[in-house]
């Protein structure tokens, strides 16, 4: 998959307000059509999420970016 075929959320300020960003995160996966993908922006690496969602059968790839966050892309296996 193509990363200009990722939408993007950024999750960090919604950990600042000190919130959990779980449900934000499962409406966006949720709203995928076929084809897309979710970029995570997060200030560590994702684990739990990374597992989740591979328990749901999403394929995800990371990178650590330059400012020290993590970058997390999720997409069905099946595209």
């Amino acid at each position: 998959m193509p990363p200009g075929r990722f939408k993007q959320l950024d999750v960090r300020p919604i950990l600042r307000a000190g919130r959990e960003p779980y449900s934000t995160i499962r409406r966006r996966v949720d709203a995928l059509r076929r084809g897309e993908g979710l970029a995570v922006i997060a200030p560590f690496l994702p684990a739990p999420l990374i597992e989740k969602l591979g328990s749901e059968g999403f394929r995800s790839r990371v990178e650590r970016r330059a400012d020290g966050s993590w970058i997390a892309y999720f997409w069905r296996a099946t595209e």
